[in-house]
């Protein structure tokens, strides 16, 4: 859109608490921060804030989860990395639930996008995944989600199924799913990146070692 003569350009741009400033539009991955990422993320909450529970049960632990999927699927380090931050561009545009993007239609993917694009240069990943690593993060993505419409956000299993596919097994704990305070699910999300990303420099060979949960 052009603005009329004479007006200030509005601010396309987001100050990040590392001192970063992030352009919405044409994000830099110079100027993604891990730190950032997991700040927001914890500090997201999934299904609009409307899950039971003490705490909101925030985006960077569904994250989490989604990882621990794709994980458990044999995937190499660098594309359980990504499954790490397959929903990273929320730390800046939040958790839009779906009927919303839906209706929102082309500017939104976009702009999510280019973050994500961004991020993932950032941390060493292609901008776009390969197809067979977007499946399976996903089928991880659904996995957890209709864990999270049936343990949190108040559907039935059937109504859960309709809409993200009743899983084939039980893939994760119920445990996983009980919301936890900001602060130790920003910390567990830091942790695991950390673990990630010291795997992924790593030689193949000392690669399964390294990327281990303990």
């Amino acid at each position: 859109m052009s603005r009329t003569a004479g007006t200030k350009p509005a601010r396309v741009w987001q100050r990040m608490l590392s001192g970063r400033r992030l352009d919405l539009l044409d994000p830099s991955p110079l100027d993604v921060e891990i730190e950032d990422i997991a700040h927001g993320l914890a500090r997201v909450a999934r299904w609009n804030g409307q899950t039971r529970g003490d705490h909101a049960f925030s985006v960077a632990q569904h994250s989490l989860i989604v990882e621990t999927l794709v994980a458990a699927g044999g995937a190499e380090p660098r594309w359980c990395l990504a499954a790490l931050l397959h929903d990273a561009p929320e730390y800046v545009i939040g958790d839009m639930i779906s009927p919303f993007k839906s209706v929102m239609g082309g500017d939104y993917k976009l702009v999510e996008g280019r973050l994500q694009a961004a991020v993932n240069l950032r941390f060493g990943l292609p901008a776009s995944l390969p197809a067979a690593v977007e499946k399976a993060i996903k089928v991880a993505d659904r996995v957890s989600a209709y864990h999270e419409a049936v343990l949190l956000a108040g559907f039935a299993a059937k109504e859960a199924a309709t809409f993200f596919g009743k899983p084939a097994a039980e893939l994760v704990e119920p445990a996983a799913f009980t919301p936890v305070p900001t602060a130790a699910t920003e910390q567990a999300f830091l942790a695991r990146f950390a673990a990630l990303d010291a795997a992924c420099r790593q030689p193949a060979h000392d690669v399964a070692g390294a990327a281990g949960r303990g």
